[in-house]
Parts: C-alpha cells; structure tokens; sequence
C-alpha cells in the first residue's frame, strides 16, 4: 500500500504524537493536516510519552478512548497509537499517509534513536503508510516557535510527497527556533552526531538515598554543513530521509569471511 506520489486532496490523514493528546505542537500540526486533506483522523497518547523510542506495551492491556470525531486517544506510547490506528480504528479505510509531531523540541543526531515522534513515523512506515516525522527546535530554553512550522509544514510535505521514496523510508523534519520569516530555506540533509544524557546528576533524597537525573548535555562531534543540525542551528529548516533497514552491508561481508 506505499504508494508515492500522493495527490493530497485525496489523502486520508493520520496525526499522532509523542507530546500527547493535549500538546500545543498536536494542534499545529492538525491544522497542517487540514490545509492539506478533508480526512483527518487523530490518534494520540494520553500522556506525554516523550525518548520512548519504539516501545511496544505488551504487559497490560491498552485503552482506547473515542473523544470525538475520527479523534481518539490511547493509554500508551505512540507506537501503540499507530499500531491501534492502523489495524483497529481505520482497519476499513487506512491512511495514506501519517504525520508525527509536531514535537515540542527538536529531533536531530542521534535524537532520532530515542523519538517517540520519529518511532510513531517508524511503526506507521513498518505497517506500509508513509510517514512525515515532524519536530520544533527549541533554543535554550526559549519560547517555542509555533509559528515556525504551522506557515512552513504544509508547504515542506506538499513538496515531499510528489516524489516516490522507498517503503522502508521515512521522512524526519525539523523546523528552526525563528520566526516564520527569518527560515533561511529547506534542504535535504543527513543527519549529524550529537548524543543526548551524558551528563548525570546525583543527588539525595529526604531519605537519605542517592538518585539520578539524566540531563540534556549533547556532544556536538558532527555539525558539518550537509547535516540537520547545522541547517537547523543556522535557521533552516532540516528534512533527512531515515532509512529502517539498520544493516550495514559492508561489515557483512567483513563478518561472513570470519565465519567462514
């Protein structure tokens, strides 16, 4: 069913998110959808479910909750909501298309490993549905851009989908933390290296007994020009496509000769 091109006005539309079903960046990305598609379904978590990765809940039983119209919201990760969405809620008629996002905070390096945006574009992609990851950069700690991708995400997925890419290929944005009218451009870029939770904090509780608070120090090892962090860094807007098959070939062949 990965069909590319896709004519929009024709699209079915699934939004979700790894912010929940209250995010502000759900809501700007809704009206995108709506800019694009009359049929737009929404299935989200009920909490925040943000660095759950590609976590699938298979210990308790889920909960779907219908909130109103083609909108529901699910007591799990977002893989699980793509997963319900998917084979559950639009079994009869399934999206041709989903949106992830749009993050509160960006998704660039190595961030995508840790995603819930990103793994609920990932499950969708698995399940053979295109999907668009979609994130806000957050400058220290500054206020977050809405405006940004809500002027600049319908035209970003508008150019996206009118070429084909391979099923086992998402698509992974990032919007700057600017003002809609100081965006340098969009490029296609790979994405760089910067690793999240090096920084550990111990402390004591009341009780005397040590915990830890993983933090947000990030090592910038690759922030050349032709990676995500670069171009959003410098106020353009990043689109990377993810490639799921994780392989990397040349070491198995390297691999094969040692067990031979």
């Amino acid at each position: 069913m990965f069909e590319l091109p896709l004519d929009l006005s024709k699209t079915r539309i699934l939004v979700t998110n790894d912010d929940g079903i209250h995010a502000t960046g759900l809501t700007v990305l809704e009206k995108i959808a709506r800019s694009l598609s009359d049929d737009v379904w929404v299935v989200a978590p009920e909490m925040e479910q943000s660095a759950a990765s590609h976590s699938l809940t298979i210990n308790r039983p889920l909960r779907l909750r219908k909130l109103g119209e083609k909108r529901f919201t699910v007591d799990g990760t977002p893989t699980d909501c793509v997963l319900l969405a998917i084979n559950h809620v639009m079994k009869d008629a399934r999206p041709t298309l989903v949106l992830s996002g749009v993050n509160q905070g960006s998704n660039i390096g190595e961030d995508v490993t840790y995603s819930g945006t990103i793994a609920a574009a990932m499950e969708a992609t698995l399940l053979g549905v295109p999907a668009v990851a979609l994130s806000q950069h957050i400058e220290n700690g500054g206020p977050v851009n809405w405006a940004t991708p809500e002027k600049w995400g319908a035209d970003v997925i508008r150019k996206a989908v009118t070429v084909a890419w391979p099923k086992n290929v998402l698509l992974n944005v990032n919007f700057p933390a600017v003002e809609p009218d100081k965006v340098t451009g969009i490029q296609v870029v790979r994405h760089g290296k910067r690793k999240i939770g090096d920084e550990l904090m111990e402390r004591v509780d009341p009780r005397g007994r040590p915990y830890f608070w993983i933090g947000t120090l990030r090592g910038e090892a690759d922030v050349a020009p032709d990676t995500d962090i670069h171009v959003v860094f410098n106020g353009g807007i990043a689109v990377t496509p993810l490639f799921l098959d994780l392989t990397h070939t040349p070491t198995v062949q390297t691999l094969r000769q040692a067990f031979a």
